[in-house]
């Protein structure tokens, strides 16, 4: 199975560790063709040795060619919502992930869109129950 996994890169690299443990539990069901999203390393810039038009190109390929999409969409994020865009338009298997932070809510064009679960959770325990009860 093949695996795409969006979170914030422009928008804000707080929840990076969380990426990485998020797509570590991930490789248990697939290959995660965007495991680079959990790399420490990988700055707010993005990766600055490709164009733009490259990234575009290349990780909507990745996105194309995936079975699911999970998103952790928390921290909010054009790119991301741009990805969950062309996934539900391709038909995609979508699990959106997010915790409540005081003071802001998850856009409405993501909660109420059709074709994609979107799943609140509290801790990493959570997280993995929920991609249990995704993958199943």
């Amino acid at each position: 199975m093949k695996i795409y996994f969006a979170g914030s890169i422009s928008g804000g690299r707080a929840d990076v560790p969380l990426y990485h443990k998020i797509i570590t539990q991930l490789k248990i069901y697939g290959e995660v063709l965007t495991e680079f999203i959990g790399n420490a390393e990988l700055s707010g810039l993005g990766e600055k040795n490709l164009s733009d038009e490259f990234i575009h190109d290349r990780d909507l390929e990745w996105l194309l060619s995936s079975d699911v999409v999970v998103a952790e969409i928390t921290t909010p994020s054009l790119g991301v919502g741009y990805e969950i865009g062309r996934a539900i338009e391709n038909g995609k298997k979508i699990l959106c992930l997010y915790r409540t932070v005081k003071g802001k809510r998850i856009s409405a064009m993501i909660k109420g869109a059709k074709g994609l679960k979107v799943k609140k959770y509290t801790d990493f325990e959570d997280i993995k129950l929920i991609l249990e009860d995704f993958f199943k």
